[in-house]
C-alpha cells in the first residue's frame, strides 16, 4: 500500500526541506492550470496536496507515523488501548503513566481545540537567463525580461471563491479547523477533512482558478545589467519570485547573464587578453604597434627589442569594468611572432645574409 511518503517520492525519514522541494516539483507538474481538462492530473494534484498537508505539519506527521493513517485514526480492528510506537513492542495507555502529557498534541481528552492554521511560508525563488553580447556585458544596459509567475487570481482576488461570494465557515467543524472522535478512554482530535484545518470552505469555486485562488501570468520586469558582468553573473530582484503561502513573503527573482564569447578577447576575471601578431623584425628590433580595445578605440604598445613569441604585455585600465566599482581591469597583449609564408627575392636575400651573420644557436640548450 502506497504511503504519503511514496506519493511525494521521498523516504520516511526525509527532512522538511526535502518534503517541501518534492511537493513543489510535483505540484507544478500536476497543477490544474497546467493540465486543463485532465482529470487524472487533477486527482494526482489533490493526492500530492493532501500528502504535503500532512507531512509538512509536525503534529500531523507525528500522528501519521504513529497510526499509519493520514487522518490519525487507528487502523480498522485495532484495540484503541494498544498502539505500536516503533519501540519494538506494544504499549497500552496504562503503560504511559505521566508520559501521557508528552502526547498532548495527539490525545485531546474530550476537548476539541482549534487546528493550527497554515503558517506563512516564503515563496519560491525564480531563475531566468538573459542573453548579452560581449560588448553589452562590458557597457551594461537596462532591459525588460518576461517572467512566468504564480499570482493571485485576478478574477476572485485570491479568495478562490466565485466573484460576488466569499468563503464561509466550515459546517463540519464550525470554523474550529478540527473534528474530534471518541476513542473510548480519550477523544482524538484531527484536522477537519473538509476544510483541511482552515476553518472555512469555498462553496462556489472561482471558474477561472478552479478554487485555487491563483493563476499563472507572464510579467515583465525591468532589470539593470551593470557594466562588467560575466557569463553566469546572478542579479537579484527581491520579492519578484513566486508568491508566498498563507500570506508569506514572495521569493526572489534571479536574472542570470549568458554572455556571448568574443572573437578577439579572452576574459580572465576583469582582465581581457588579446593576441597581437608582430613581425620577426619588430620582435627582434623592437617597435611600437597599435592594439584595439573592446571599446572601439586603439592604444599604442611598445614592443621591446628581443621579444619572444608568447610574451604578454599589460596595458593598464583597458580591461573589463569591475563590479565593485573600483575601476577596470587590464588589457593583456599576448605577442605572436608572425612568420611570412612567402618571401620576395630581396627578403630572402636579406634573411640569408642575416643567417650568415647570426651566431645565435637557439638549440644550444638542448645539448647542454
Amino acid at each position: 500500500m502506497a504511503t504519503l511518503y511514496d506519493t511525494l517520492g521521498v523516504k520516511k525519514g526525509a527532512s522538511a526541506d526535502e518534503i517541501k522541494k518534492a511537493y513543489r516539483k510535483l505540484a507544478a507538474k500536476y497543477h490544474p492550470d497546467k493540465n486543463p481538462g485532465d482529470d487524472a492530473a487533477e486527482e494526482k494534484f489533490k493526492e500530492v496536496q493532501n500528502a504535503y498537508d500532512t507531512l509538512s505539519d509536525q503534529e500531523k506527521r507525528k500522528q501519521y507515523d504513529t497510526f499509519g493513517t493520514a487522518n490519525g485514526r487507528r487502523p480498522a480492528g485495532a484495540d484503541p488501548r494498544d498502539f505500536n510506537f516503533g519501540g519494538g513492542g506494544n504499549f497500552t495507555i496504562n503503560d504511559l503513566g505521566d508520559l501521557g502529557d508528552l502526547f498532548g498534541g495527539i490525545f485531546n481528552r474530550g476537548q476539541p481545540g482549534r487546528a493550527r492554521r497554515p503558517q506563512p511560508e516564503r515563496g519560491a525563488d525564480i531563475e531566468v537567463p538573459v542573453n548579452l553580447s560581449f560588448e553589452d556585458s562590458l557597457r551594461g544596459l537596462e532591459t525588460k525580461i518576461p517572467v512566468e509567475v504564480t499570482t493571485a487570481c485576478r478574477e476572485c482576488g485570491g479568495t478562490g471563491a466565485e466573484p460576488g461570494t466569499t468563503p464561509v465557515i466550515c459546517p463540519e467543524c464550525n470554523g474550529r479547523g478540527v473534528v474530534s472522535e471518541s476513542q473510548g478512554l480519550f477523544a482524538l482530535s484531527q484536522p477537519c477533512p473538509r476544510c483541511r484545518g482552515n476553518g472555512t470552505v469555498v462553496e462556489k469555486p472561482c471558474k477561472k482558478c478552479k478554487g485555487s485562488g491563483r493563476e499563472r501570468r507572464t510579467r515583465r520586469y525591468t532589470v539593470k545589467i551593470p557594466a562588467g558582468v560575466k557569463d553566469g553573473t546572478r542579479i537579484r530582484l527581491k520579492g519578484k519570485g513566486e508568491i508566498g503561502e498563507a500570506g508569506g513573503p514572495a521569493g526572489d527573482l534571479y536574472v542570470v547573464t549568458r554572455v556571448e564569447p568574443s572573437k578577439k578577447f579572452e576574459r580572465r576575471g576583469a582582465d581581457l587578453v588579446i593576441e597581437v601578431p608582430v613581425t620577426y623584425a619588430e620582435a627582434a628590433l623592437g617597435a611600437t604597434v597599435e592594439v584595439p580595445t573592446p571599446y572601439g578605440d586603439r592604444v599604442s604598445l611598445k614592443v621591446p627589442a628581443g621579444t619572444q613569441d608568447g610574451r604578454q604585455l599589460r596595458i593598464r585600465g583597458h580591461g573589463a569594468p569591475k563590479l565593485d566599482g573600483s575601476g577596470k581591469g587590464d588589457l593583456i597583449a599576448r605577442l605572436r611572432v608572425s612568420v611570412p609564408k612567402k618571401l620576395s627575392k630581396k627578403e630572402r636575400a636579406a634573411l640569408e645574409e642575416l643567417q650568415k651573420l647570426s651566431h645565435d644557436d637557439p638549440r644550444e640548450a638542448l645539448f647542454s
